[in-house]
């Protein structure tokens, strides 16, 4: 199987918030769908290992931001290249937040929905959730950003590899995940999350 043939699926990006008792955290995420129209519906599928995913999980309910065009690469490293079991990506700034009391951004970003989870099915590395939206909000008129743009515009080109540090694995820089090897396959992809090869980063023998 060819498995560059599921990158022509289109996708979109968006931060994925959450509040659980004390507990607030997003993350990136670029799997949403609508499902139904009445009442309307989507459908979400979250990491397994996110700290979002947890969260859902207890709370039933997430704010979903559809980021735009105009979004930074610094925003998408916020939240989707470090785990809130480690860091509060809320540190520095206060979050806009929906009537249920979830995180969203109001910049960088197009368009907001409020969700209240039904069901939830275990998918191996990730969770799907089917939620109903409970309220929606259009944040700007800036065209939403795609996956196809992120690779292409905002995220960085990778830099040439130092030819004096030998190589011995390589990490994913999405969900954590390690492959040994000093080879990294073009063709590789990530069996936790999903992403392809370009989403590593080379360990270094020290």
């Amino acid at each position: 199987m060819d498995n560059k043939a599921l990158y022509k699926l289109s996708y979109g990006v968006f931060v994925l918030g959450t509040k659980s008792g004390d507990k607030m955290n997003a993350c990136i995420t670029n799997t949403c769908i609508q499902v139904a129209n009445d009442p309307v519906r989507v459908a979400i599928s979250v990491i397994n290992k996110n700290y979002t995913c947890d969260l859902i999980k207890e709370s039933k309910q997430f704010a979903l931001t559809m980021l735009d065009k105009t979004v930074s690469f610094d925003t998408i490293k916020r939240f989707g290249f470090q785990s809130g079991r480690d860091v509060d990506k809320f540190a520095d700034f206060v979050p806009q937040l929906d009537d249920m009391g979830n995180p969203y951004i109001a910049w960088q970003s197009c368009a907001v929905i409020s969700c209240k989870v039904l069901s939830e099915t275990d998918l191996g590395s990730h969770t799907l959730f089917i939620a109903e939206i409970v309220d929606a909000k259009v944040l700007s008129d800036n065209p939403p950003l795609t996956y196809a743009d992120y690779q292409s515009d905002v995220k960085p080109k990778p830099d040439k590899v130092d030819k004096e540090k030998k190589i011995v694995g390589w990490k994913c820089k999405i969900c954590g995940y390690v492959y040994e090897g000093e080879t990294l396959p073009a063709d590789y992809i990530c069996p936790l999350c999903g992403h392809d090869a370009s989403d590593f980063e080379p360990i270094y023998a020290e």
